[in-house]
């Protein structure tokens, strides 16, 4: 099976799992602009490289920021079109598109999803772990591991080292993000809870 078969059928399968949750039914509202200007500027960065004709421009996810603002199965569910309009307006042949839907998209956000699923269930339930947590934290673990594996024929120490700057840089612009939806914009992050997070305490 060649590369591109095999990203396509991750792709279709990621793509039925979060059809299977049918997360349109939470939806009470039209999206929020922000997520449509989040998406719509994916593509973009999916491409860099090929729009400024930089080889050595290290493509951009936005899938962890993606996955704060519309939790995972919506968030996989938009990479069908993101998908499409980076092979197309992004310029990237449907093989790169494929590859890039798999390890900028469905590895990432599944990484940040689960990541951020255990963070809820195993530490406390407050405003500053959400936004460090999940905001930087999590968005530097997924995207340094999607790149890594992406790579394994090259060489791992130097590809590591480059996605881990990379998604650092990444990180810091959604845990900046994260920090000021939670202080301003809270509505724009479905997977945030003033109830889970603001809940009063007593002390004990």
């Amino acid at each position: 099976m060649d590369a591109t078969t095999l990203h396509a059928l991750m792709l279709a399968a990621a793509l039925g799992v979060a059809a299977w949750w049918r997360p349109w039914r939470a939806l009470d509202a039209p999206p929020a602009w922000p997520w449509l200007a989040w998406w719509a500027v994916m593509p973009l960065m999916w491409s860099v490289d090929h729009l400024l004709r930089l080889p050595l421009a290290l493509p951009l996810s936005g899938m962890p920021l993606l996955v704060l603002m519309l939790d995972w199965p919506l968030a996989l569910l938009a990479l069908a079109p993101v998908t499409a309009m980076a092979a197309t307006v992004g310029g990237l042949g449907w093989d790169e598109a494929l590859a890039r839907a798999v390890w900028l998209g469905v590895v990432p956000g599944a990484v940040a999803a689960g990541l951020g699923w255990a963070l809820v269930r195993w530490l406390p339930h407050h405003l500053f772990i959400y936004i460090l947590g999940r905001g930087f934290f999590t968005t530097t673990v997924a995207l340094t591991l999607a790149g890594a594996l992406s790579s394994l024929q090259a060489d791992v120490d130097s590809v590591v080292l480059a996605r881990f700057l990379l998604a650092s840089g990444e990180a810091f612009l959604t845990g900046m993000l994260t920090a000021i939806f939670v202080a301003f914009r809270p509505h724009w992050l479905r997977t945030w809870s003033d109830g889970l997070y603001l809940q009063r305490r007593s002390d004990v």
